[in-house]
């Protein structure tokens, strides 16, 4: 779908920051591209073009600003909350392109088994990525993987070609003339041109900082609040007066080595400030993936709070997300049939029991949670000694038994309506786990927002079921009541459990 240029015109000079991440502005004047959030001087109507994309600006011959930082914008969203099913389906292969961005190690996409993943003939997709894009796959990839060179060039202090390697270029030469070619700079000059910061925690440390942005409003001390009932001493901590929170990562989780990571809110910018582990460096464009589905940064709360008016919240809620699916897995088989607070105080145990220990720049930090393969070969009376019940012992270890086929799930190059899917099955066959726990698990880990658990007891008394009682009657009634809120019901629900 065009972008309308007077519309797009009329966002730039309000700085509307809506359309921010949705579209992106070419000034022929200077050959930049800047969002529509750009503080500097607003061009003259005549010297402007709109894109949609970052890759459809540079296949245009800009380049990005050096001062708003197109690499920060936020997604542009959920595929499918677009109407038409071509652009649906060219904005799901996008998605599974930034799935495998970083990881073929600048090898050319292959964008025959994506179609046949995504049900359609390789030249229909190539077809109808252009028509909605602009650009051809691989120049799609390719702007993706510079824009992280770029930002890992400003905020970094990672050797150029370590920086080269964690953007998917396969070997230092191309990625300079890649670089050059598209920036007419290269890589170190860049560097020098926008001042990499230091980090906050120790200069010779090496930790990575990373800049996310996101749309506005954006109810970071709600967010903040869920995560601070749910930490677990050791793991994870939240500072509500910093609007911080830091965790401890184990070995596997976003890298081969056990880590931690740090996101602060900066909401006068509209943005996140990520402060990772030097382990991670190589991990880049995986920790600003991960971090945004964690943190919910792609979300487009004009949208979802008009679909969702009619329940009570404060605007810009969010989807508290996760970062490691065991983790969140296993607490929600902990926190069946018990408060949050002894769901929490069971977790502590397991980890103060089996999770290793971890050296973080803050002392309170000091343990990730246990390893699939951990709790796999754990004796089942060691787990039972720590007051988890019988039956929850045998659901984690079937789960931790299957999680190399489950884990491998979260990132798949396949829409996340269907991965959301597939997971939920998977896991509803194993004992243990019913529907609601699945769901749970789908909406967190994978930031599914169709998300519904079923027979959520605040749920249905929120919405005034709960004279039904906890069986299928009620369970139907909710379900014909949420179709109104679709794609959105895992935000219907975060609104219902406040209320």
């Amino acid at each position: 779908m065009a972008l309308d240029p007077d519309i797009s015109y009329r966002a730039l000079k309000a700085r509307d920051a809506r359309f921010d991440g949705r579209l992106f502005v070419g000034v022929t004047s200077t050959g930049i591209y800047c969002r529509p959030i750009c503080r500097v001087r607003t061009p003259k109507r005549e010297n402007c073009r709109f894109f949609e994309t970052p890759a459809q600006a540079e296949a245009a011959d800009f380049r990005p600003c050096l001062k708003c930082r197109p690499e920060t914008a936020p997604g542009p969203g959920h595929a499918w909350s677009v109407m038409d099913a071509s652009s649906t389906l060219a904005r799901q292969a996008a998605e599974a392109l930034d799935a495998l961005a970083f990881e073929r190690s600048g090898d050319a996409p292959d964008i025959a088994a994506l179609a046949l993943r995504l049900g359609v003939s390789d030249r229909h997709l190539r077809r109808i990525f252009v028509a909605e894009h602009g650009v051809t796959p691989v120049q799609y990839l390719q702007t993706r993987r510079l824009l992280l060179a770029k930002q890992l060039l400003t905020d970094s202090r990672i050797p150029v070609t370590q920086v080269a390697l964690a953007s998917g270029f396969r070997s230092v030469r191309r990625f300079n003339a890649a670089f050059a070619e598209r920036y007419r700079l290269s890589p170190s000059q860049l560097r020098r041109a926008g001042g990499a910061v230091r980090s906050s925690i120790d200069p010779e440390a090496g930790a990575v900082e990373l800049t996310l942005g996101y749309r506005p409003p954006l109810d970071a001390q709600a967010l903040l609040r869920f995560f601070e009932l749910r930490a677990v001493p050791g793991v994870e901590t939240v500072d509500i007066a910093t609007a911080s929170v830091r965790r401890t990562l184990r070995s596997g989780v976003l890298g081969e080595k056990a880590a931690w990571i740090e996101a602060r809110f900066i909401p006068e910018r509209s943005q996140v400030r990520l402060l990772v582990a030097p382990a991670l460096a190589q991990c880049s464009a995986q920790v600003a993936r991960a971090a945004r589905r964690w943190l919910d940064l792609d979300a487009a709360p004009d949208v979802i709070d008009v679909a969702l008016s009619e329940l009570p919240s404060r605007l810009g809620a969010r989807l508290p997300g996760a970062l490691d699916g065991f983790e969140l897995s296993v607490r929600a088989i902990l926190g069946q049939r018990v408060t949050v607070a002894a769901a929490r105080t069971l977790a502590r145990r397991l980890v103060d029991r089996f999770g290793a220990r971890i050296a973080t720049p803050w002392p309170e930090l000091n343990r990730g949670f246990p390893s699939p393969r951990t709790m796999a070969k754990a004796n089942p009376e060691h787990i039972g000694e720590l007051g988890i019940l019988r039956a929850q012992v045998a659901a984690m270890q079937q789960l931790a038994a299957a999680w190399p086929v489950l884990g491998a799930l979260a990132d798949a190059p396949s829409p996340l309506d269907q991965r959301a899917q597939a997971l939920i099955a998977k896991l509803v066959a194993l004992p243990g786990l019913g529907p609601w726990t699945a769901h749970y698990i789908a909406m967190r880990w994978l930031g599914w927002p169709d998300a519904f658990p079923p027979g959520d007891v605040a749920v249905l008394k929120a919405m005034g079921l709960a004279q039904l009682g906890k069986g299928a009657r009620a369970e139907r009634e909710a379900e014909l009541r949420s179709q109104a809120w679709r794609p959105w019901r895992a935000y219907a629900v975060l609104r219902l459990w406040s209320a």
